[in-house]
């Protein structure tokens, strides 16, 4: 068994190290730990937490695969409603499809007995007010929000400089592979943006034949160059799980033109190797590990490239 998840994941993490230490099967244990992650509205990057879209609006992107079926459940724009991982795993387990957006994704919620709830914390609304105060002309602020929105896209910057993700990779005792994703996209994003989060094969993979992966941070990046599958399948070609990871970082950065800032990989092989690597992210980055022969999980630091 084993366990990976970026910095913010100190929540749940322990709820997922414990239900994989009984013995449960399947994405449940990564999912039941992501989800404590999402109801904690200090971790500014997911969940309650979370910054709002331009029209201060939460929407929450989420992803779940099992490695052993390679089955797919995500989320995207989903309002109102979490966790959303919770939702997303509902859609591999209910529906033939696997990604639901906006109203469909909040209507299938509602179907499987998820609440309503208040997802906009106070402070969240008043830091978001805020910059648009400081961002429009009295004019445009008076008519909020009947204003185009795409010339704010580039003048509103993240708050806390907020792109992150919460991912869970883990190897049950059956010795399948599976993955998570919660986030709640960008701050300030246009209303309906999707990052990489809920997008299998860009934010996330799992196949318990070679390797998962999931990626944190800048996913219009990973989305264009469908980072988590490509690192899979060259560990289904025959790569090392650190040479495998090295390529996804080097298509990463023969990228050009759009928006290029940095992305984290976290990735685990079929072999109980795993690897979480940091490009063009600045200060350390820090994630969490744990397998049994652990006494308690472990924070690390990513090896920087």
């Amino acid at each position: 068994m084993m366990l990976i998840a970026n910095s913010e994941a100190w929540p749940g993490f322990q709820t997922s190290v414990d239900r994989l230490r009984a013995g449960e099967r399947g994405p449940d244990p990564l999912v039941a730990g992501i989800a404590r992650v999402e109801r904690e509205a200090t971790v500014r990057s997911v969940g309650y937490g979370g910054w709002p879209n331009m029209l201060g609006e939460m929407e929450f992107d989420a992803g779940v695969m099992d490695g052993g079926t390679r089955q797919v459940g995500a989320v995207g724009a989903l309002r109102d409603v979490i966790p959303a991982s919770a939702v997303a795993l509902q859609v591999m387990r209910r529906l033939p499809h696997t990604l639901l957006t906006g109203d469909g994704a909040r209507r299938f919620a509602l179907e499987c007995g998820f609440d309503v709830e208040p997802t906009l914390l106070e402070d969240s609304r008043r830091v978001w007010w805020a910059r648009l105060e400081k961002e429009l002309p009295p004019d445009d602020l008076a008519a909020f929000p009947n204003i185009p929105l795409a010339p704010l896209s580039r003048a509103i910057t993240d708050p806390e400089r907020v792109r992150d993700t919460t991912v869970f990779l883990g190897r049950d005792a059956g010795g399948d592979l599976h993955a998570a994703t919660s986030t709640s996209g960008w701050a300030w994003k246009y209303p309906g943006r999707l990052g990489d989060s809920p997008v299998a094969g860009a934010g996330f993979y799992a196949d318990s034949r070679f390797g998962a992966a999931a990626c944190t941070h800048t996913g219009e990046m990973t989305v264009r160059c469908g980072t988590a599958r490509s690192i899979v399948l060259a560990l289904q070609l025959g790569k090392s799980l650190r040479e495998a990871v090295d390529l996804a970082v080097a298509d990463l950065a023969e990228l050009r033109g759009g928006f290029l800032a940095g992305v984290v990989i976290h990735a685990l092989d079929a072999h109980g190797n795993h690897e979480v690597v940091s490009f063009r992210c600045g200060p350390a980055i820090r994630y969490w590990y744990w397998d049994p022969s652990l006494s308690a999980p472990e924070e690390r630091t990513a090896r920087t490239v």
